[in-house]
């Protein structure tokens, strides 16, 4: 029987509530296998997956390795060893549109924990809330996929269109999504299973995400002409680079309130800004040593654009910015500031009348009964990563969640309530979609 002539919707939900307590075991057993190491997560994950008749293959891959043509970044220092993705293929049955679904199993290496309340690695459950290292970035989402197929599977659907699950290592540049995708695997449509950080859970949907360019500008002095060791009485025959940093800084806010103006996007409206540019790190000179000039003062910053814009173009306007201030200086015109770029990534969105949009939505309000609402706010979202590589429409969603480590946040969670409704979203658009 396929899905085309299948009353999927009250079956999968009976089904997938029946299950409840078996996918939130599922959730917690992965969570304390998280605790071995990433590869026996990964085995775990590429078991059970094979278990529920998927064709399993594993791909290694270094980090930083794969860069999309429009976006740069710098090599990580030192190099890490590579690391391993798993993917899961459940073959079509027929014709229908195909499938990309993919989540990242791992978070940053175990840190400090020492001000969580919870066993990080334990599932504790505690009002509605199940609390683990990294379980809302993004291993809820990893379990999320298994679940789904396991009901799919249990439920007796065979479908049309072919399914691929993808546990992509993520963190620390791993860019486990990149080597999928060069391997060759395509969908007409791909979910990524992350949770927005709104705070909203299944009422938001990832379709849009800004792009960001990370930068670092390094201004130079000059020391005053003497060997004491104090240059304030000398200071007026000295340069010193703070006071050429402050004009740099001056053209570098005044970019950004031109931007502000005249860069518009309709999604932004919510928040009063389509853009926005600020310098969030200034280092010059020793604490310790207040009496002496420094050789230099660096700035740090980022500047974030909506999509639409070119990265490349929005770069020029900076240098331009940073040019134009140092020819109007005496000192800088000699001497002007370096701008160097530390990361570029471009912005992508996807129209909410999308037929992958349309499917997601539907599925949503038919699970929880709320019409979900785009989330935009996001920068440098991984959604990216299969539309402008690989040209598939993507979308991401997840479980309403709290306490991410990686925001700085202590006692990570999920609400079990809401990582069953993925489970249910997720097959239910797995279903619909592949038809």
């Amino acid at each position: 029987m396929t899905a085309r002539h299948n009353p999927n919707g009250s079956n999968l939900h009976t089904l997938i509530q029946a299950k409840r307590e078996h996918y939130v075991d599922v959730l917690r057993e992965l969570l304390a296998k998280s605790a071995e190491s990433e590869e026996a997560l990964q085995d775990e994950i590429a078991g059970r997956f094979a278990r529920l008749g998927c064709q399993v293959e594993t791909i290694s891959s270094a980090p930083n390795r794969f860069v999309l043509a429009s976006d740069f970044a710098p090599p990580a220092d030192p190099p890490e060893a590579e690391r391993v993705s798993v993917v899961a293929v459940q073959p079509g049955a027929g014709d229908g549109r195909s499938l990309f679904v993919f989540a990242h199993p791992e978070g940053e290496p175990v840190a400090d924990t020492d001000t969580w309340q919870h066993d990080p690695f334990a599932g504790a459950i505690e009002d509605g809330r199940i609390y683990g290292w990294a379980i809302a970035d993004d291993l809820s989402g990893v379990v999320a996929m298994i679940c789904a197929q396991d009901a799919i599977r249990s439920a007796g659907l065979s479908l049309p269109g072919q399914v691929t699950y993808a546990s992509t290592v993520s963190k620390r540049r791993a860019q486990g999504i990149y080597a999928v995708l060069e391997k060759g695997y395509h969908a007409d449509a791909a979910l990524y299973l992350h949770p927005a950080e709104s705070g909203e859970g299944l009422g938001d949907i990832k379709s849009r995400a800004s792009g960001i360019l990370r930068f670092r500008i390094t201004v130079r002095g000059q020391l005053p002409d003497t060997g004491e060791p104090t240059h304030t009485p000398f200071s007026h025959l000295g340069i010193n680079p703070i006071d050429k940093a402050w004009v740099i800084y001056h053209a570098v806010t005044a970019l950004d309130e031109q931007r502000a103006q005249r860069v518009q996007h309709p999604a932004y409206e919510e928040i009063g800004r389509s853009t926005n540019l600020h310098i969030t790190h200034i280092e010059s000179g020793n604490d310790a040593r207040p009496g002496r000039i420094p050789r230099r003062a660096v700035m740090t910053g980022a500047l974030a654009f909506p999509p639409g814009e070119d990265l490349t173009d929005v770069q020029r306007e900076l240098e331009a910015a940073v040019r134009k201030a140092s020819e109007n200086d005496p000192w800088l015109r000699e001497h002007p500031a370096q701008l160097d770029w530390l990361q570029g990534i471009s912005g992508v969105e996807i129209p909410e009348d999308s037929p992958i949009y349309q499917t997601v939505a539907a599925a949503i309000h038919d699970v929880t009964g709320i019409r979900p609402k785009v989330q935009s706010l996001h920068a440098a979202s991984e959604i990216r990563t299969p539309i402008l590589y690989s040209g598939i429409p993507t979308l991401g969603f997840g479980p309403l969640s709290g306490g991410n480590t990686q925001s700085g946040g202590t006692d990570e969670w999920v609400s079990v309530d809401d990582f069953i409704n993925m489970v249910e979203v997720v097959a239910k658009t797995v279903v619909n979609w592949c038809a």
